[in-house]
């Protein structure tokens, strides 16, 4: 094992494993948390310029409710991720997957009206192909996380 020079900076934990994962993984978790970061924005502005009343008016309550604990749920899921923990695959695709389940139902009389609503640049299109991304990443991400979560559980209980 390589020594450590005195000039060079300390290295976290965090710092180890992201090191480990493949530009790929690296690629995926990045995407994973600048969306989520992104949303957390979103809902923040949203929340500032009208309250809780923002959110479709017309909507059941616990939708209401559910699109405003998204700023507390988005930036759960970017730590999580941004930490390398498995569990943030695991929030990321409920959060995801309920998102995308309310705004198609809170928009159903758009879309019905107008077929191409989804299709347009601000509003489903980004959350849609975002749930997508996350559908089909997110097994192989859980694995790659969770494996290295285990590589560090072990190494840890052989240094001791």
């Amino acid at each position: 094992m390589a020594q450590r020079k005195s000039t060079d900076p300390p290295v976290r934990d965090g710092d180890r494993r992201s090191r480990r994962l493949s530009r790929g993984t690296r690629f995926v978790v990045t995407a994973y948390v600048i969306c989520f970061l992104w949303g957390t924005a979103i809902h923040l502005v949203d929340l500032a310029g009208g309250g809780h009343n923002s959110y479709a008016s017309h909507a059941p309550a616990p939708i209401r409710v559910y699109f405003v604990a998204l700023v507390l749920l988005d930036p759960l899921a970017a730590v999580l991720l941004a930490r390398l923990r498995p569990a943030g695959v695991l929030v990321a695709v409920a959060v995801m997957s309920v998102d995308v389940a309310a705004n198609y139902y809170v928009n159903w009389p758009q879309i019905t009206r107008h077929p191409d609503y989804p299709l347009r640049p601000l509003g489903l299109l980004p959350v849609t192909l975002f749930a997508l991304f996350v559908a089909v990443t997110a097994t192989s991400l859980y694995g790659h996380l969770a494996r290295l979560k285990a590589r560090d559980s072990a190494l840890s209980r052989t240094r001791r």
